[in-house]
């Protein structure tokens, strides 16, 4: 196992300062508690993103069907590097580790320009087949940044599942379809899927397959959602919007400026006694931005709640976390 930093990797001044290496030994007491425990399902492992594990602020660790991906979101100096691959190593070594029979361990550098993903231990699988609440997802882990599972939306997927018995449901920035795979495990009637990665929707297809879901019953849209409102009004109306976009996607989706052109189309798709599903995932923007825009762009639909995110999720600042706004 190599302990040096990967060539051609810059070094962040803010970040060297705040990633302490010596808080490496509490992430490894934390990790060996979590695996002991034997995870079956997707889940994280580890979230210092939330800023309530001090020196580790920048890192995440997953499990992904076997395959345990750390993540560093900003790069931290060597000493931290060295420190980071040395628990590693320990780490696999342990009975908790073994007896969870994984397959790779895994170290991503996200802030790079190209993701590059080192092999600690194990190998790197092509593809991952993965659960969550019993349903299965096929992951791509390592490969990119987004691995087609997001783990923090682990309760919106649940709620649509509880929800979506007899429904019709507007997908929007489907992506890999969870939400869908979790309405048609609730029992919808039909699922309209909305996105422009066309390949995102593929696996969203693979994703339905593998939970062995009627395809007929389930509609594929891969399309700007900006230039397809005619074609997704012609299949609704709906029962249950969701909408979860990203917080920027270059040439295509600002959330700040492009939300409001989405939440006033809203009556005009939404049945009688319709809900929807709204979410942010930016750290910056607030609960009460999407609150207030939907007040003016949409005055029909109320605030109901909040689902509050999966525990592993814990945020120092209840903004920070992703927040995800039920309205009716």
């Amino acid at each position: 196992m190599a302990h040096s930093t990967p060539f051609g990797l810059a070094y962040d001044q803010k970040w060297k300062n705040i990633m302490n290496p010596n808080a490496i030994a509490t992430l490894e007491a934390h990790l060996l508690t979590e695996l002991a425990q034997q995870p079956t399902e997707a889940c994280r492992l580890f979230h210092g993103r939330g800023q309530c594990w001090k020196g580790l602020e920048q890192l995440t660790v997953d499990w992904l069907g076997g395959q345990c991906l750390i993540s560093l979101f900003k790069l931290p100096d060597a000493a931290f590097i060295d420190a980071l691959k040395a628990m590693a190593a320990r780490l696999v070594q342990s009975a908790e580790w073994q007896a969870c029979q994984p397959s790779a361990l895994l170290l991503q550098y996200r802030d790079q320009p190209s993701t590059l993903t080192e092999v600690l231990w194990g190998e790197l699988a092509s593809t991952v087949l993965v659960k969550e609440s019993g349903l299965t997802y096929q992951l791509d882990v390592g490969r990119n940044q987004n691995c087609g599972l997001f783990l923090d939306m682990k309760n919106g997927r649940d709620w649509v599942r509880e929800q979506a018995a007899g429904k019709r449901v507007l997908n929007l920035f489907a992506y890999t379809c969870g939400f869908s795979i979790a309405a048609m495990a609730g029992g919808a009637e039909h699922v309209v899927n909305v996105d422009m990665a066309k390949a995102a929707l593929s696996r969203g297809r693979d994703n339905h397959r593998h939970n062995e879901h009627d395809l007929s019953q389930v509609s594929f849209l891969g399309h700007d959602i900006f230039k397809s409102w005619g074609k997704i009004r012609k299949l609704g109306l709906y029962d249950l919007i969701v909408i979860d976009p990203p917080s920027f996607q270059k040439g295509s989706f600002a959330l700040t400026k492009d939300y409001q052109r989405i939440l006033r189309r809203l009556p005009e798709l939404l049945a009688d006694n319709g809900t929807v599903l709204a979410c942010v995932n930016d750290p910056h923007i607030p609960a009460a931005f999407l609150i207030e825009e939907m007040e003016r762009e949409a005055p029909s639909l109320r605030y109901r709640e909040r689902i509050a995110n999966p525990a592993a999720f814990k945020d120092i600042d209840p903004e920070g976390g992703l927040k995800s706004l039920i309205f009716k």
